[in-house]
């Protein structure tokens, strides 16, 4: 298992927004999600500056690289684009974090 983790920026005021439609996340992409390898996918708001930080566990073998090109994942980028920072095709700005510690 890998982990991977991310910042990513909510435009101001839209947190409870963004939790809400996070909180009724189409059953579709949590299986695409859960297809690509992605388990113990979790994200966490700072509220003063929206930051938000993802972290997810990877599989070996996944295949995460695929999702940009499914149409679900695609209509839920068109779905949040209202509430984040995205990119022109309406993905969020990601930014990879490097893992410095780690306790077990």
């Amino acid at each position: 298992m890998q982990k991977a983790a991310f910042l990513m920026r909510l435009k101001p005021g839209h947190a409870a927004e963004y939790e809400r439609r996070h909180d009724e996340i189409w059953p579709e992409l949590s299986a695409a999600l859960t297809a690509a390898g992605i388990s113990d996918y979790a994200i966490f708001l700072e509220p003063e500056q929206g930051l938000l930080f993802g972290v997810q566990q990877l599989a070996e073998g996944h295949t995460t690289a695929e999702l940009p090109k499914l149409p679900i994942m695609k209509r839920w980028w068109d779905y949040m684009a209202d509430l984040m920072e995205t990119n022109p095709d309406h993905s969020p700005v990601a930014q990879p974090l490097q893992q410095v510690f780690y306790l077990a």
